[in-house]
């Protein structure tokens, strides 16, 4: 093996532990609520091309925030028996080369916004701001949970601008919808960490009110998330496809409490994981189905 193929396996090797560190694959949590943004601005199918660049946007969004968190977060995750093992900690890559990996994210954000509209342009520093701001919050309020739903709340946000150089109320609603599903879920997610955060004199709503509250705010977002859904439904004409898949988020998302209705962490990533991708894809299928064969067939 020659010195070419050393080096080029070796930045591949750094794109793979990056991806890795970032949860490249968790996505699939906002992009679907983009897109079902998207079909609603279109009231059907976007163009391949708003397409692709919603999706870069995304990627690129999504990419800058995480690899911000995991370099402001890196002396706290050293210290932490859960996440010491993460890449920079781990002394896989430096900061230096996540950096680089946030400068090429940002770029491509930046750029796709400005193939998309000038409105998504203009945005998307207010946009990186936020992502900014949350890696700091957990450091001075228990809000940060609120903060990382307005975060993935751009993502329905920014795809309504892309199509329609507009923000209107479906958008809005899905934000909403979209912040408190988030803030409900990264609830849960904290749970794991209240003992650490406490020691540590870091702030979230599981070290504030405990687990039980905890349990309880998160119930009390999520149905203020299928609030916002059911406003969706009454406000955007949408019909009974729509309103069966909400149905069916609702159960989801009632199955994903009922796991955890003991505070039983064990069962937190079938909770967290599994149950999250499935409701975001589940929204966005139903949505799917709903502007191209019930308006369709309408």
């Amino acid at each position: 093996m020659d010195i070419q193929e050393n080096i080029e396996m070796g930045a591949l090797a750094r794109i793979r532990i990056f991806l890795e560190m970032i949860k490249f694959s968790h996505t699939v949590f906002a992009l679907p609520f983009a897109f079902t943004a998207a079909l609603l601005a279109a009231n059907g199918l976007p163009t391949g091309y708003q397409t692709f660049w919603i999706i870069m946007a995304m990627v690129g969004a999504r990419t800058a925030a995480m690899g911000l968190n995991r370099i402001i977060d890196a002396e706290i995750d050293a210290e932490n028996p859960r996440t010491c093992g993460r890449a920079i900690p781990a002394g896989l890559l430096g900061k230096g080369t996540v950096l680089l990996f946030i400068a090429l994210s940002t770029m491509l954000l930046l750029y796709a916004a400005y193939r998309l509209n000038p409105l998504c342009l203009y945005l998307s520093p207010v946009a990186l701001g936020f992502l900014l701001l949350y890696s700091y919050c957990k450091r001075f309020t228990s809000l940060a949970h609120v903060v990382l739903g307005i975060c993935l709340a751009g993502a329905p946000l920014g795809a309504w601008i892309a199509i329609k150089g507009d923000i209107g109320l479906p958008a809005l609603l899905l934000g909403v919808a979209v912040l408190f599903w988030v803030a409900g879920f990264d609830i849960l997610y904290a749970l794991q960490d209240v003992e650490f955060d406490r020691g540590k004199g870091l702030h979230s709503i599981p070290v504030k009110f405990g687990v039980h509250g905890s349990l309880w705010l998160a119930r009390l977002f999520h149905l203020s998330m299928l609030g916002a859904l059911a406003a969706l439904l009454i406000t955007s004409g949408l019909g009974w496809i729509f309103g069966f898949g909400l149905a069916v988020t609702a159960g989801m998302l009632g199955y994903e409490h009922w796991l955890l209705r003991r505070g039983d962490l064990a069962k937190l990533d079938a909770a967290f994981f599994n149950m999250n991708g499935y409701i975001s894809i589940t929204i966005f299928l139903f949505t799917l189905a709903e502007v191209v064969v019930g308006r369709g067939g309408a």
